[in-house]
Parts: structure tokens; C-alpha cells; sequence
């Protein structure tokens, strides 16, 4: 958190790139703009950016405001509700200046470690005090930001792939439309390599689409990553024994999910339950969202690399979802489900733009707040040492 020194220091800094100064409480596309410029990281400081709310743009003087626990909610959620993307990492929180002037909400936001950075499709950049967005040049740049760093698994080359295993009648149809801006792709006149680079789905230098892209549009994703599957079988009693009902979800990820949603909603059953004397409330089995969502965080979350698929099976009395791969990166037994670390980041990514999720890090809780509403037993979870599990009882 910033001292009050270097609060004033950046309040008084009217040519700073690092800052972005507003009265305004209510311009969420100008703050969003503002850090996703501050993630993009234009000119490479590697220094977080500021957005400074409660300070007049033209004086850097503070404007009164009385800064409320809201205020503060709204701005922190930029950083999970799916609209900047990749969601960049920032912390928002109030500063009471001492001469009594009021308050500031500060929103400080890190340089993000896989630029490009967008709202709206837009890739957002300062130039000194001046807001824009990219052109190519700077667009290639930041691109090239973001090979230069370690790459997560999905954003790795699919060495031995090319362009013709993928089907790109979907991502040029489908999947860019959603994730790029029409007047960006008005004015896009690059081939369709460096516009797959550009959203981390083609390596240049190793002229290859990434893992990320063969799970995405891959004619046939088995052929590279062959247990990119959801496995699904339903028992007849609550162990094991007895012939199981197989089913599997196979193909691109938006036609894989497309399946698994359509499947969801016909496996729990409603029935009238009691609620008082003169009125009966239809309960679920199972709620559909909680089903949902939980095999949604096993997609996005699960390794890839691992020799096994999601494994979703029935029993009598419960549903289980277990996904290969632990817990990732800051995530921890303890610290779950209130922390959120990214395995997959461009296919989390893909997620939200093809509207599969809603809000980055608040599937397992939209789970468990559906299970309660619905009277059912609290979710099970188990952390493995090589896998992640969900456990899912059945209402009584």
C-alpha cells in the first residue's frame, strides 16, 4: 500500500504514465480502460499503475470524496468479472489523507506477465499521460513481452502441429469475434498466424499452434493431447460393482462443453417438498448450477499434461468430479475456494469469452451457494496429491 507521501507524490505528477486521476465514481469503463493500460505495461517500468478515485484529473487536488465499503467492492471486482482479460492482478483499498481533504480510493494494479491485456477486445495503453490503443507494432511487442516468460502448459508450442490440424472456420467465426473488437478486426489485416499469437493460440517462433489452441479448435484434439476428455459413468448402486453406463465427451472444447451443459440439465430430478403446511417447493437431487460449475473448474483447472480425463460418475447417492492435477500455484487447501490460481490461463480465458463462466475465481462458490439454497449437504472436497476431487450428495 502506498505511504501518504507517495500518494500526494503521484497526486501531483500530472505526466505520469502510472497514473490515472478521476471525481468520477461511476465511469467503470474509463477505470477498466485505465487497468487494463496499467497491466499492459506499455512502456516496461515493471511499476504498478494507480488508478486514484476521489482526485481532480486537472489539479491532482482530492475532490471530498467519502469513500465507501461499495465503492471499494466495485473496483476490486474488475479484476475477476471476466472483462478484462487475462484478468489482471490488482488490490483496491481507501486512503484517508491526514489534512482531513478525504478520501482516495486507490486501485493498484501489477504490469501482468501475459501481455496483451484486453477490455472489450481492445488492447488499452499509456504513452506518458496519453490513453490509446495498441497498433500492431505495439501490439507485436507486447506479444513478444509474453514469449520472453515462462509459459503455463496451454500457452506452450504443440510441436508437430499445424494450422491445418486446426478447424479456423471457429476461431475466425466463432472465437475471435468474441474475443477481439469489431473496429480491431475492421482494421486487422495480419494473417491469421499473428492474429493467433496474439491471443496465445500460435508460438511464431516455432511456427506451431500452442496446446491452448489444439484444445480449442484442433479438427481432432485426442491425436495431440489424448486425454483431453470428460469420462462420464453412472452406477447402479453406491460402489463400483455392476456394470456401469458410459458416456464421453469428446472434440473441440466449445463443441466438448457444449455437450457437457446440454447433458447437465437432464441428470437431476425436481420433486415437492414440504415447506410448510399449505405450500410445497420443487427441490433438486442435485442443483443444475452446481453440477455445472464444478465441471467447469475441472476444464479449466485440470492438467492437461496428466494421463487420465475428468472423471464425472454417478452413484446412488452422490455425484464425483475428479480432475487430474492438484491445487495450482497460490491455491492451497486452506486458502480454497477464496483463491484462485490459473493452471490454464488462455483456456480460463476462453471460458469466460465464450460465455461458459461468468466471473473468474466464483464457480466453487456459486456451487456451494446453490447446494445451500437448494437444501442439499455441503460439497465434499478432497486434495490429492496428483488430483483434485468434488464430491456432490444427494438432497435427502
Amino acid at each position: 500500500m502506498l505511504t501518504e507521501t507517495q500518494l500526494l507524490a503521484l497526486m501531483s505528477d500530472l505526466e505520469s504514465f502510472r497514473v490515472e486521476r478521476t471525481i468520477s465514481t461511476t465511469d467503470t469503463d474509463e477505470f477498466r480502460e485505465a487497468l487494463c493500460a496499467f497491466a499492459n505495461d506499455m512502456p516496461a517500468s515493471k511499476l504498478p499503475g494507480y488508478l486514484l478515485v476521489g482526485v481532480d484529473d486537472r489539479t491532482g487536488q482530492a475532490s471530498g470524496l467519502a469513500v465507501t465499503d461499495r465503492l471499494l467492492q466495485q473496483l476490486a471486482s474488475y479484476g475477476s468479472d471476466g472483462t478484462i482479460l487475462p484478468p489482471p492482478a490488482l488490490v483496491a483499498y481507501k486512503h484517508t489523507l491526514a489534512s482531513g481533504a478525504g478520501d482516495i480510493a486507490v486501485v493498484e494494479v501489477q504490469p501482468s506477465h501475459q501481455p496483451p491485456v484486453r477490455y472489450k477486445g481492445r488492447i488499452c495503453i499509456r504513452n506518458g499521460p496519453r490513453k490509446g490503443v495498441a497498433n500492431e507494432a505495439q501490439e507485436r511487442l507486447l506479444t513478444e513481452r509474453r514469449t520472453a516468460a515462462a509459459k503455463p502448459f496451454d500457452t506452450q508450442p504443440c510441436i508437430g502441429s499445424t494450422l491445418e490440424d486446426l478447424a479456423l472456420d471457429l476461431f475466425l467465426s466463432t472465437y475471435r469475434v468474441q474475443a477481439i473488437a469489431r473496429e480491431v478486426l475492421e482494421e486487422n489485416n495480419r494473417p491469421v498466424e499473428e492474429q493467433l499469437a496474439s491471443l496465445r493460440l500460435f508460438d511464431l517462433a516455432r511456427r506451431c499452434p500452442t496446446n491452448a489452441a489444439i484444445l480449442l479448435f484442433a479438427k481432432d484434439p485426442l491425436q495431440w493431447l489424448p486425454h483431453a476428455y470428460v469420462q462420464f459413468l453412472r452406477f447402479p448402486g453406491t460402489t463400483m460393482d455392476g456394470d456401469p453406463e458410459e458416456k464421453r465427451f469428446t472434440g473441440d472444447l466449445l463443441t466438448l462443453l457444449r455437450e457437457l451443459d446440454a447433458f447437465v440439465r437432464t441428470l437431476p430430478t425436481a420433486r415437492p417438498v414440504a415447506v410448510s403446511t399449505l405450500r410445497e417447493e420443487n427441490f433438486y437431487d442435485y442443483p443444475p448450477i452446481s453440477i455445472r460449475e464444478l465441471l467447469m473448474n475441472a476444464v479449466a483447472h485440470r492438467s492437461y499434461e496428466a494421463a487420465s480425463p475428468i472423471r464425472f460418475y454417478q452413484f446412488a447417492d452422490r455425484l464425483e468430479i475428479i480432475n487430474p492435477g492438484p491445487l495450482y500455484g497460490e491455491a492451497t487447501p486452506a486458502n480454497f475456494p477464496r483463491q484462485t490460481s490459473y493452471r490454464n490461463p488462455v483456456v480460463a480465458e476462453a471460458l469466460a469469452v465464450l460465455g461458459f463462466v461468468n466471473q473468474y475465481g466464483r464457480g466453487v462458490i456459486r456451487a456451494q451457494e446453490a447446494l445451500k439454497r437448494n437444501g442439499s449437504p455441503e460439497p465434499r472436497f478432497e486434495f490429492g496429491d496428483t488430483f483434485f476431487g468434488a464430491t456432490i450428495p444427494i438432497r435427502p
